[in-house]
């Protein structure tokens, strides 16, 4: 039987959930009309029917993580014994007056409940009573299952392209049985024969395998060994609690803004950090001339294909933010040639950087020693309407995992014709965020963005939940 094992990088996920909650989710806006009865009551066996008829899609969504005994190998995904749809589908009603703030409450208050591992790792909750008949939808699952693009095609896969489409009846399913001690002991043993099959290849070819370190260095070198930047206030661990904003805009205008700076869509997001960073600064009266800020940038490897994805298939890049250079549309200009550069190195996934447990244990504390400010995802999405069952999906946005001392998060989504920011931020570290977001706004309709984009943010204090 085919055994399905965690990836390196899957299992890194795992450990650093047990410190830092590492589940990836995304905060949506529906039009609720169809879905929302005269009361209010949500039809939530509409949308039980149209998800379970597309659960087979994505396998990983009845699934859990099974550690074997010692010597039998890496933990595994296994068909969980039963599985019940309603334990992961919930209805929470907002509290009076149900608007953003109270989403967002409800929404950080939903985030910081832990995923149960004798379950499934995923959970979705639909928020009502929003105005104007909207439905807020927070999806959550563990960053185990799933990297930012394929978390989006599995979240695409339970959607349809019209309001009226017709589904397929849900086909059987019933769970595979677990591989027996025996096939995991073969699958250990065949799995340290490849390593070491490996591990003498790469000793036959010394001169080949030091070109490809050489040729890794530069971009290893941005994780490990870059030269931090100057202290400053942002330099802070990320604790439990979370602050979340939102900030919509268009897609045609941040790629109008790209286009006349040129630059891409993924550097106009790390430019609105940069200004959202500067403008917090000043506000803590803290200087900015000559500060260079630094933020993690994901690099897809992942090979586009029919269908959702799944696991994690990124590599790590480190973009300084020149916080000091005043002007937004140079700042972009810079930020633009240095990801180029750094887009050109050749640049080893997370899986190659954390083979051994030496290796992971070095690379990992190195990694956490740098001086890291924010960390960033820019997720392409559908560029058409998608409908789940039969509500339309208007807005979406990510919400990030936190790690370590990077206490800030940004995160992008392009879909149907919006660009959306998420931000998320420790409590602790950002308790004026709200001075962020609006830096992060301000530089938008600087660069060329819309003047009217929203801007809305959960309040200080308080846990207020559903």
């Amino acid at each position: 039987m085919s055994i399905d094992r965690l990836t390196a990088a899957d299992q890194l996920m795992v450990r650093m959930s047990e410190i830092w909650p590492q589940d990836i989710g995304a905060l949506a806006l529906l039009d609720g009309r169809g879905l929302l009865e005269p009361t209010g009551r949500l039809r939530i066996e509409a949308v039980r029917d149209a998800i379970q008829c597309r659960l087979h899609l994505v396998p990983r969504f009845r699934q859990l993580i099974h550690t074997p005994a010692s010597g039998l190998g890496a933990p595994l995904w296994i068909d969980a014994p039963s599985f019940d749809l309603s334990d992961h589908l919930h209805v929470a009603p907002l509290p009076t007056p149900g608007g953003e703030a109270e989403l967002l409450r409800a929404t950080e208050h939903l985030r910081r409940q832990r995923l149960d591992p004798s379950r499934p790792l995923w959970q979705m909750w639909f928020l009502t009573g929003l105005p104007d008949r909207q439905i807020g939808l927070y999806l959550k699952m563990h960053h185990a299952i799933a990297d930012g693009i394929a978390a989006m095609t599995m979240m695409a896969a339970f959607l349809d392209t019209a309001p009226d489409a017709l589904v397929a009846p849900a086909p059987p399913w019933t769970p595979a049985p677990p591989p027996s001690r025996a096939e995991l002991l073969a699958d250990n043993l065949a799995s340290h024969a490849h390593t070491l099959g490996r591990v003498l290849a790469t000793l036959a070819r010394p001169r080949a395998t030091l070109r490809r370190i050489r040729a890794a260095w530069p971009a290893m070198r941005e994780l490990v060994a870059e030269k931090p930047p100057p202290a400053t206030s942002l330099d802070r661990p990320a604790g439990a609690d979370r602050h979340l904003g939102l900030i919509p805009s268009t897609l045609d205008s941040v790629k109008q803004i790209a286009h006349t700076h040129h630059a891409t869509v993924n550097d106009v997001l790390l430019a609105v950090a940069a200004g959202g960073l500067r403008a917090l600064l000043h506000s803590r009266a803290e200087p900015v001339e000559d500060i260079t800020a630094r933020i993690y940038v994901p690099v897809s490897q992942r090979r586009s294909g029919p269908g959702p994805q799944q696991g994690n298939q990124v590599a790590q890049m480190v973009v300084p933010l020149f916080l000091g250079e005043p002007d937004p549309g140079a700042r972009l200009r810079q930020i633009a040639a240095e990801t180029a550069t750094r887009k050109s190195r050749t640049r080893a996934s997370l899986p190659a950087l954390l083979r051994g447990r030496i290796a992971r244990r070095l690379v990992l504390k190195a990694i956490i020693r740098q001086r890291v400010n924010v960390a960033s995802a820019s997720i392409p999405g559908p560029t058409m309407p998608l409908y789940l069952a039969g509500a339309r999906v208007l807005e979406v946005y990510p919400v990030l995992p936190l790690i370590g001392n990077v206490a800030l998060g940004i995160g992008a989504l392009s879909y149907a014709g919006t660009f959306t920011i998420g931000i998320v931020a420790d409590r602790q570290a950002y308790p004026d965020i709200d001075v962020f977001s609006a830096g992060v706004r301000e530089e938008l309709h600087a660069l060329g963005g819309p003047a009217d984009a929203r801007l809305t943010l959960t309040t200080p204090t308080g846990r207020a939940g559903p």
